[in-house]
């Protein structure tokens, strides 16, 4: 691992409408990087929020997730 150098970006908003939209804008604002942007797994019900959520939900939600293309 180096120092300083950003490989991957997870994404972790809500499934919401603005949740979605915000990953996508991120997603694009980043497609010019060399680096990976995933999202995290779906964990929580659509409507459902990430304030909520329990550890062993977002872990597995980070374990599971998948590149966005």
């Amino acid at each position: 691992m180096s120092a300083g150098v950003v490989r991957e970006v997870i994404i972790a908003t809500n499934p919401s409408i603005e949740g979605e939209s915000t990953a996508l804008y991120v997603q694009r604002r980043l497609a010019r990087y060399p680096l990976t942007v995933s999202r995290i797994a779906r964990g929580l019900p659509v409507g459902g929020d990430l304030e909520y959520a329990d550890g062993v939900t977002i872990a597995q939600a980070l374990t599971a997730r998948r590149a966005m293309s």
